[in-house]
């Protein structure tokens, strides 16, 4: 069979639907100012999707910043991979700064979340090795483990008794072959909030020996008494060997970092291939980072505003009956019960006829009866937002419980 030929015949669980539901399900384009109230296909909507968890992507000091730094150095500088001729004082001020923060020895800066949490594990292990993680892991955790040329075992969500389970397993092939045991998990959990048992993995440690890497793209910046993650929430950062996290969170930019002990650092930077032979971070987006790692540390307002938000939003939803799950982080999923055509229909209510945009999640992610509204509350939200949104809510889901949104699936409203 031709390749083209393939592709077209199996368009993929979500490429299938391409055609009905790309630019209004699929590919939105939301416009405007970045902040609670932006614009979808010409009309203004109250914006729940953005991970702008502290407001910082439009605060007046970070646009100086990235305007400043983009003057002075254009997008090029400084040209190159990292290793070559690509390095810079601020790239080394950045993770020394992030590191210090994170309470680790040193820190190496990733040009991508998803590409480098994929290329630090490829980095990390060899086929002799075994990767254990938990099964609600992220697409770029997945994948990452995909590239794995040994063994890998997948534990239930939060599962410690299974976790140990796999332990077990991992360490009687690792006798044979040499190898070591890489943990994987997430600090918060993107589709639930939930936070990983970081605590319940890290006192396995007594027991078996194997080194843990921690996913934080959701809890840096909003968990712990100064935002430096879930490990500081729990308490429990010591016990992390790999801190992972995103800058496209909080940070609100592009970019990443692992932080962990200067040895082990060491080794990735000089064996991480998909930072080695990529262009390093352009000037702008270090200086920006900066900019932005200060404004997180030295203005708790940010953390208190979001999580201000996140308590009203969170404790009004429960008032009301919803199901939220066990989140402990400001991610917010309201489970429905329910199939794709509702899910389709609902969104399009939300968005058409009470200005409310957020994520609407449905099989094949979640399972086929289950309709997931993710929530993401933010700095810049206003009190009156959620209430606005508390409404609606009450409003559709009451539509739901009638049958309204029942029958079959919508496609995209035309625009007129």
């Amino acid at each position: 069979m031709d390749l083209f030929e393939k592709i077209q015949a199996n368009r993929g669980p979500l490429g299938q639907h391409s055609k009905e539901a790309h630019g209004y399900f699929t590919f939105p384009k939301l416009e405007g100012e970045i902040g609670a109230n932006m614009k979808f296909r010409g009309k203004e909507v109250l914006t729940w999707s953005l991970n702008n968890y502290l407001g910082l992507a439009n605060h007046p000091e970070v646009r100086k910043a990235d305007t400043d730094a983009t003057a002075q150095y254009g997008m090029a500088y400084p040209m190159g991979a990292r290793m070559m001729t690509g390095n810079s004082n601020h790239h080394e001020d950045l993770e020394a700064r992030l590191a210090k923060f994170v309470e680790k020895e040193d820190c190496i800066l990733l040009n991508y979340g998803y590409q480098g949490i994929m290329s630090a594990i490829d980095c990390l292990v060899d086929r002799h090795d075994v990767i254990v993680y938990d099964a609600l892991s992220h697409a770029c955790i997945i994948d990452g483990v995909r590239l794995h040329m040994g063994k890998r075992f997948v534990f239930p969500h939060n599962d410690i008794a299974n976790l140990e389970k796999q332990l077990q397993r991992a360490e009687k092939l690792t006798a044979e072959s040499g190898g070591a045991i890489l943990v994987i998990t997430e600090g918060v959990f993107g589709m639930s909030g939930t936070t990983g048992d970081l605590n319940g993995i890290i006192a396995l440690k007594d027991k078996y020996n194997f080194r843990l890497m921690v996913d934080d793209a959701h809890g840096f910046g909003t968990m712990g008494t100064t935002g430096a993650g879930t490990g500081e929430f729990l308490g429990c950062q010591s016990g992390i060997d790999l801190y992972f996290s995103t800058f496209a969170k909080s940070m609100a930019s592009i970019g990443a970092f692992i932080a962990a002990d200067a040895q082990v650092c060491d080794y990735i930077r000089y064996n991480i291939r998909s930072q080695i032979f990529a262009k390093t971070l352009p000037m702008p987006i270090v200086i920006g980072a900066l900019k932005r790692l200060e404004l997180l540390q030295t203005k708790p307002e940010l953390k208190d505003n979001l999580w201000k938000i996140v308590n009203a939003l969170q404790e009004g939803f429960r008032k009301r009956g919803f199901n939220i799950g066990s989140t402990n982080s400001p991610v917010t999923p309201v489970y429905f019960s329910g199939g794709k055509g509702e899910a389709t229909k609902i969104a399009v209510d939300l968005r058409e006829n009470y200005g409310i945009f957020c994520s609407v999640v449905a099989y094949p992610v979640v399972p086929k009866d289950v309709i997931i509204l993710r929530i993401i509350p933010t700095a810049v939200h206003t009190l009156a937002d959620v209430e606005r949104t508390l409404d609606a809510f009450v409003e559709i889901g009451e539509k739901l419980k009638q049958g309204v949104y029942k029958g079959a699936e919508v496609v995209a409203p035309v625009l007129s």
